[in-house]
């Protein structure tokens, strides 16, 4: 009998090549959530953005998933990734660049056939320059700052690119775009007011395609649809906008082991700092992940794990590698060493553990470290 655990506790270790921590992405409910938002937008096109590793997913093999559902647009905001990406997907399929090149990549992105989004007359000109070195056609995308002064032209600038695409260029232009800032809010007035200088901006550079809507966008109407929309956080089964309720399948679970169990009498100072102090006899479980695997400090004295539907609070602060949990709540030998823990699934949403972190599902997604054993469904 003996023999038998130890085997089986052999080939655990061994599958999981010494993880501690379990990250589950179901690729079907992600192709599910791509379907349905195909649903709301046709005849208008979805896109992917696939930046920051597929929102620490695995850019590889969300593209290709993706893929496999028809898409054909997927979105990064590095050269760099772009190249990683590339090899993965067929031909037929366009990546584009959101935060366009750096100077000296202009030559490898046209090589790869790449798609900088050009989001300035220094962009403009760096990429024109380079069609005329290689005596080519070029592709491109322009990006207006429609009030978010972040990326894209700003109002100053149109003119001069309006007279430079006058003038005839050897740069084809497959579509305009912008970037919503508040379109997770449903209610923000910014939503319109970006919406009007888009608007204004289509007057400008009539003829062209428009790209607008991300996740949130989708759920806004047609105004916001463009021809092509640019979902992201809402594949990934975050709630696309906040405050209603998420129309979107989960992607992701996240089971984390318990490395020890302690009885503790009341006034035990807990973790660094001895910030937390037990009020009474408490039983707690340290669990195998902290900040360095995606954890926020801020979830100290303030988040929870959960094991069979019962809330663990998080107890003291949260360490590089671990967290301590109060179990009181559950009978006694219930955890054990091994035993796994709810991070994220059926118990705790990615809003929900962003929401007691003070932050927002992005953060909490992209943050999953590369220590835990990734399982693909």
């Amino acid at each position: 009998m003996d023999s038998d655990i130890l085997v089986s506790r052999t080939r655990t270790i061994t599958t999981a090549q010494g993880a501690t921590g379990y990250l589950r992405i179901d690729l079907a409910a992600l192709g599910r959530n791509y379907r349905k938002l195909v649903s709301m937008l046709t005849p208008v096109r979805a896109g992917a953005v696939v930046k920051a590793d597929a929102y620490g997913l695995g850019a590889e093999r969300v593209a290709s998933t993706l893929y496999g559902e028809g898409c054909r647009h997927f979105f990064v905001a590095q050269f760099v990734e772009a190249v990683r990406l590339r090899p993965t997907l067929a031909n037929d399929a366009q990546i584009f660049v959101l935060n366009g090149l750096q100077p000296g990549n202009e030559i490898a992105c046209a090589e790869r056939g790449i798609v900088p989004v050009l989001n300035s007359l220094a962009q403009w000109r760096q990429w024109s320059a380079t069609a005329r070195m290689l005596k080519r056609c070029l592709p491109a995308v322009l990006q207006f700052d429609t009030g978010m002064s972040r990326l894209g032209f700003p109002r100053e600038e149109r003119a001069e690119l309006a007279a430079a695409l006058g003038d005839g260029s050897n740069v084809e232009i497959l579509f305009i775009m912008s970037h919503l800032a508040s379109a997770d809010d449903m209610e923000s007035d910014q939503n319109g007011e970006q919406c009007a200088e888009m608007s204004c901006i289509a007057d400008e550079f009539p003829g062209f395609d428009l790209s607008f809507a991300n996740s949130g966008a989708v759920f806004l109407g047609d105004a916001y649809h463009g021809v092509l929309a640019r979902p992201g956080i809402a594949l990934y089964g975050g709630a696309p906008n906040a405050g209603a309720n998420n129309p979107m399948e989960p992607v992701v679970s996240l089971t984390v082991a318990v490395v020890q169990t302690r009885t503790v009498p009341a006034g035990t100072k807990v973790g660094y700092g001895g910030a937390y102090v037990t009020q009474r006899e408490m039983r707690l479980a340290t669990i195998a992940a902290g900040y360095a695997d995606g954890l926020p400090r801020s979830l100290g004295d303030r988040g929870a794990v959960y094991f069979n539907g019962t809330r663990l609070p998080i107890v003291g602060r949260v360490s590089m590698d671990s967290v301590t949990v109060d179990v009181s709540a559950l009978p006694e030998g219930a955890l054990t060493l091994g035993s796994l823990v709810e991070v994220l699934g059926p118990s705790q949403t990615l809003e929900d553990i962003a929401r007691d972190a003070g932050t927002i599902s992005y953060e909490i997604l992209t943050g999953l470290g590369d220590r835990y054993d990734r399982q693909y469904r």
